[in-house]
């Protein structure tokens, strides 16, 4: 049986969706892939170059600085890349890189970062996290099993609503973020907050989830554009800024490419009552 989508949306203009659903899945392919060639770069000047190095991967999901492992995890990360470009590959791809974002964020990161509210936490581990519920919503709601979406979902919440709370935490530096030519810096940091926050409480209830994956995957649009693209212009030698853009850019195709499939409470519920008759 057929699903009902949300009609607003699609009386609005269903085409857009699908061309929105195939430019995030687009840009969320590169930017995997552009992180496995990072992590492969740095895998090679680790095992090649003298001196000092880092002590962890500077390229999510932030690995032990081992080449090895960083040199697997990165030929990883372009494969399953490329695979999201392709439908025959799409679920092999989701959930091999869902399971691999998630075990390295929970194996490597939670232990070196246990407090939640850190920014190493946010940024180590829950960045991780919301790149693997990414993936695994990216086949579909209806290809993939009900507990892995309701468990996507959960995920995509908790991480929001913390990212909203850390906002709060540190609004002076965020707002210090903000380029200096758009105008209202603390107005602006205040509003991500709460859109963040509105944001995990509209994928943990269930209402209004395409218009929060459409709203959040615009405002790291407008992040790409106006922040990290400019930060990276003026160090292009530090890998982190570049692991900052892919990371960026991730979330923002990412969101994109699950909107058209993301479903009302309401027609959750429809469709919950279909299976048991």
């Amino acid at each position: 049986m057929n699903i009902p989508r949300d009609k607003t949306l699609n009386e609005l203009g269903g085409t857009w969706l699908i061309v929105l659903e195939r430019f995030g899945r687009l840009l969320f392919s590169l930017a995997i892939i552009a992180a496995g060639i990072e992590t492969l770069i740095c895998s090679y000047a680790f095992s090649h170059s003298p001196g000092s190095h880092y002590k962890v991967v500077p390229v999510i999901p932030w690995l032990p600085a081992i080449p090895g492992l960083a040199y697997l995890v990165g030929a990883i990360l372009v494969l399953c890349g490329a695979g999201f470009l392709f439908q025959r590959t799409l679920v092999v791809s989701s959930i091999t890189l869902g399971a691999l974002m998630l075990l390295c964020g929970l194996v490597f990161d939670v232990p070196r970062h246990p407090n939640l509210m850190s920014p190493e936490w946010r940024t180590n581990v829950l960045e991780p996290m919301v790149i693997s519920s990414l993936a695994s919503l990216a086949p579909g709601l209806c290809v993939i099993p009900r507990w892995l979406e309701r468990t996507s979902r959960y995920l995509l919440a908790f991480a929001l609503i913390v990212f909203g709370i850390a906002h709060f935490q540190v609004l002076t530096f965020i707002a210090k973020m903000v380029p200096g030519w758009i105008p209202w810096h603390w107005f602006w940091t205040v509003f991500f907050g709460v859109a963040f926050i509105s944001t995990g409480l509209s994928f943990a209830t269930g209402i209004l989830q395409r218009w929060a994956a459409l709203g959040v995957g615009l405002m790291f649009a407008l992040w790409t554009l106006t922040i990290h693209l400019p930060s990276l212009l003026g160090a292009a030698q530090d890998p982190d800024k570049w692991s900052d853009v892919f990371i960026v850019v991730a979330l923002w195709g990412g969101f994109w490419a699950i909107a058209r499939d993301l479903r009302d409470r309401k027609d959750l519920s429809l469709g919950a009552d279909s299976n048991r008759a």
